[in-house]
C-alpha cells in the first residue's frame, strides 16, 4: 500500500490530508479555528476545544472525498511545534489523540513529526523538491508563531534540523496579524494585509534590527500604531508592515548564507504566500524555493509526506 494520513491540529488550523506516493498526489481538508472579531489569537484551552469538535468533521470529509480508507498504510501526525527539547503546545494533543485511535483501529504504524517539519516537507513536495531531502539546505519557517531558519540536513528519510537564526521578541505572523487587527481587518490578516498594500505606490524603506543571524521585529508593531495615529493612509500602513517583514526576512538570508554558505534555500509557512514576498525574495535568490500558497499555511499534507517517506 502506498497512501498516508496526515493529521495537524495547530494554534489556528485544523487539517488532514491523504498522500498517495505512487502517483504523487495529495489530497487535503483544512478547517480555521475561530477567533473572535477583533482578538488577535487564541488561548490554548480553547484551540483544544475547537480542534476536538473541528477534526472529526475534518476525517469525515477527507473520507468521503478519498474514499476507501482501507488502503492506508500509516499514519503521520504533528505532536509538538519543533523538534527540540520542552517544544509544547497542548493543541497539538488532539491531533496526536485521534491519530493514536486510528493507528489502533486500523493497525497501521504512526509516526510522530514536528509541525515545523510538516511545513517544511509540505514546502519540499509542492515545489518539487524533494529531493533535498537527501542533502543539505537552509530552510526558513515564517509564521505566526515562527520566525526561524534551520539548517537541515536529510538522509532521504530522516529530516535533522539545527536552528540557526530567529526572531528575538515578536513573530513575524504576529507582526502582520496585529497590524491587520489594528487596521480593522479580520484575524488572520495577512491576506487582507497584502490586499491593501499591493494598492499603495508609496515607495517604503525600512533598515533591520539584526543581531547577527537573528533579527527583532518589535519595532514595526511600534512603528505601525504611530502611522495610525499620525492618520497616515491603511493603504501605507500595510505596506509598510509587509515590506518591514520582508526585508527583515532577507536580511537573515543574508547573514545565513554569510555563515554557512549558498546552500539551497526553502521558504514555508504562512507568511511566505505573501506575494509581495515572494517576488522580491526569487529576484533576489533566484533558486529559492517555496511551498505553493495552499501548501504554505498549515497543512497535515506534509506530515502525510513524511509518513510516506519513512514507511517506505
Amino acid at each position: 500500500m502506498s497512501v498516508f494520513l496526515g493529521i495537524d491540529t495547530s494554534n489556528y488550523t485544523t487539517s488532514a490530508a491523504v498522500y498517495d506516493s505512487s502517483s504523487g498526489e495529495v489530497v487535503q481538508e483544512k478547517m480555521l479555528l475561530p477567533v473572535k472579531a477583533g482578538e488577535r489569537g487564541i488561548r490554548q484551552s480553547d484551540a483544544v476545544f475547537h480542534h476536538t469538535v473541528q477534526l472529526p468533521k475534518i476525517i469525515e470529509t477527507m473520507h468521503g472525498r478519498y474514499g476507501d480508507f482501507s488502503e492506508i498504510a500509516a499514519i503521520g501526525v504533528s505532536t509538538r511545534p519543533r523538534r527540540a527539547e520542552g517544544s509544547y503546545m497542548p493543541c497539538f494533543t488532539v491531533g496526536s489523540g485521534v491519530a493514536r485511535i486510528l493507528s489502533s483501529v486500523m493497525g497501521v504504524p504512526m509516526y510522530e513529526f514536528s509541525h515545523q517539519e510538516g511545513h517544511i516537507a509540505a514546502a519540499l513536495y509542492s515545489a518539487g523538491r524533494l529531493d533535498l531531502m537527501s542533502g543539505s539546505f537552509i530552510a526558513f519557517h515564517v509564521s505566526g508563531g515562527t520566525t526561524e531558519a534551520v539548517l537541515a540536513e536529510g538522509d532521504g528519510v530522516n529530516l535533522n534540523t539545527q536552528l540557526i537564526a530567529s526572531s528575538l521578541d515578536l513573530k513575524a505572523g504576529q507582526a502582520i496579524d496585529r497590524t491587520a487587527v489594528m487596521l480593522g481587518l479580520p484575524f488572520p490578516g495577512g491576506r487582507h494585509l497584502e490586499e491593501f498594500a499591493l494598492t499603495c505606490e508609496d515607495e517604503i524603506k525600512f533598515r533591520p534590527t539584526m543581531r547577527g543571524c537573528d533579527c527583532s521585529l518589535s519595532g514595526i508593531e511600534n512603528k505601525c500604531q504611530k502611522m495610525l495615529a499620525e492618520g497616515q493612509p491603511r493603504e501605507k500602513i500595510a505596506k509598510f508592515c509587509l515590506t518591514s517583514v520582508m526585508c527583515s526576512i532577507i536580511a537573515m538570508t543574508d547573514a545565513v548564507i554569510c555563515r554557512y554558505g549558498e546552500l539551497p534555500l526553502v521558504y514555508a509557512g504562512g507568511v511566505m504566500s505573501n506575494s509581495i514576498m515572494r517576488r522580491e525574495i526569487t529576484a533576489r535568490y533566484g533558486e529559492a524555493s517555496f511551498a505553493a500558497p495552499e501548501f504554505s499555511c498549515d497543512n497535515a499534507a506534509g506530515v502525510a509526506v513524511l509518513a510516506g517517506i519513512m514507511h517506505n
